[in-house]
């Protein structure tokens, strides 16, 4: 069965995150699975497209199973692809939107970040270590999100942050409850289909700072910056 299951109706692609006993964690084959999905989405170009999470939590980020035995090159090479991923997502040119449960941290809070319409249940929990190992994924989008400052804050602290807490730094858009959720889709798709998607596919172009050369810079920096294997274990003996 594979990590990630699509489905389309009414215009509305949807991207179910598929591992719930690791608490839907990216590992290299759900993100290689996310490319291809939004390779067909830009073959079809859907009105909207959604992220959920199976089960009790929306991701939990980078799956850190295994990393002792990858060579550094492979290790280095899925934060890059789960940068492009992410690089993707900000500048689709439909619209996309998550719809997140429990736990969102790390690479899976940027897969919120990355999605121009964000609804949380009101038990979502949002957490950013990675600078925690000295890791620059996301930091530009998240600082367009929530401002410099609460950034900052965000990732110096790394603290959890409830769903109230993301609301008012507009980490989110939306508190709102699962069972409510397929009108909230119904909305952003009748939001979206407001212009036809040529015009929108422009405007989104127009108003999405351009950061993605500057950010894979920062990412490759940051992972060439010292012993990363031995920077990640330091993190996982004290997170």
């Amino acid at each position: 069965m594979s990590d990630l299951e699509s489905s389309t109706r009414d215009g509305v692609v949807t991207l179910l995150l598929r591992r719930p006993d690791k608490a839907n964690a990216l590992n290299c084959s759900l993100v290689e699975d996310l490319h291809d999905a939004l390779d067909t989405a830009l073959e079809h170009e859907p009105s909207l497209l959604v992220l959920r999470g199976d089960g009790r939590n929306f991701c939990a980020g980078f799956d850190f199973t295994g990393f002792e035995e990858l060579p550094v090159s492979e290790l280095a090479w899925r934060f890059v692809r789960i940068e492009q991923l992410l690089q993707r997502l900000a500048h689709a040119p439909f619209a996309t939107a998550a719809l997140a449960q429990g736990g969102c941290f790390g690479a899976g809070a940027d897969l919120v970040v990355a999605c121009s319409t964000r609804v949380a249940t009101p038990d979502a929990r949002f957490r950013m270590p990675g600078w925690r190992f000295g890791l620059a994924l996301g930091t530009r989008r998240l600082a367009r999100c929530v401002g410099a400052d609460n950034a900052m804050g965000m990732l110096e602290e790394a603290v959890v942050l409830d769903a109230a807490r993301a609301l008012e730094l507009a980490l989110i858009d939306e508190i709102c409850a699962a069972d409510a959720w397929m009108p909230r889709v119904a909305k952003a798709r009748a939001t979206a289909g407001l212009l036809d998607a040529g015009s929108r596919a422009r405007l989104a172009q127009i108003l999405t700072a351009d950061t993605r050369a500057a950010d894979m810079a920062s990412l490759i920096e940051s992972l060439t910056a010292g012993d990363l294997k031995a920077r990640i274990r330091g993190f996982r003996a004290t997170s």
